[in-house]
């Protein structure tokens, strides 16, 4: 799982929504289902959620050593409707994963000391050198990604595989780093509504001053696949 420097990103766009939908929850099977042990890394947010549940309609057949993580977490309850977690349950149920084999973040945990922990599985995997095939991220209007907002969160990240960080929102989350995201194989963002329009067009110009290709510059593939609202079909 070495960095890699991407010579572009690409953008696949979508005319209906449901077919972004479609193509994601064939992409995750594909990914699930490839056979070899690996890791998947879902990102945060409700735009994954219809083709987690296309998934839980039709179940694939997990790999055996498939892994699932966060790109990142709220610091709220596992339960709760804002966690990434519980947003993923109808496909980690068609899964039907070991628990060992879900890298959720421990949120019932003091921000620092989830943030430590969640660190700590993902240097396991490194360890085990499990590859990271796929990692999904979403696209703030903002221009973040993961929970990523700023140039300081950049720099608190540097040497780092997770962080704790203080959201604009004024909730508290732990996010997956750049040096983590660039040991992921293929980063593909899911893009959807029109007011990412314009931090769409930043990233796929590979705007130095966005925050969210800033944290992907050293991934070896970035792709996006974006709705018509967000990337206009030509």
């Amino acid at each position: 799982m070495s960095p890699g420097t991407p010579t572009d990103v690409r953008v696949r766009r979508f005319a209906v929504r449901g077919d972004l939908d479609v193509a994601l929850a064939e992409r995750l099977r594909t990914a699930a289902t490839d056979g070899a042990s690996s890791a998947i890394m879902l990102a945060g947010g409700t735009t994954p959620g219809p083709a987690f549940g296309l998934l839980a309609e039709r179940p694939p057949r997990a790999a055996p050593g498939l892994h699932i993580l966060y790109s990142d977490e709220r610091q709220v309850p596992s339960t709760s409707d804002a966690s990434n977690y519980h947003l993923s349950v109808p496909f980690l149920e068609a899964l039907a994963l070991p628990a060992a084999q879900v890298l959720r973040v421990r949120t019932e945990l003091p921000l620092e000391a989830a943030a430590q922990a969640y660190e700590e599985r993902l240097q396991g995997l490194l360890g085990e050198k499990l590859p990271v095939r796929l990692g999904l991220l979403g696209l703030g209007a903002d221009g973040h990604t993961a929970s990523l907002f700023s140039s300081a969160d950049l720099t608190a990240a540097r040497g780092r595989l997770a962080i704790p960080v203080q959201r604009p929102d004024g909730r508290a989350a732990v996010s997956v780093t750049p040096d983590w995201l660039a040991r992921v194989e293929q980063i593909l963002f899911i893009v959807a509504g029109g007011d990412k329009r314009a931090a769409l067009a930043r990233l796929a110009a590979r705007d130095p001053t966005l925050v969210a290709w800033r944290a992907v510059e050293r991934c070896a593939r970035v792709e996006v696949w974006a709705d018509a609202a967000a990337a206009p079909v030509a």
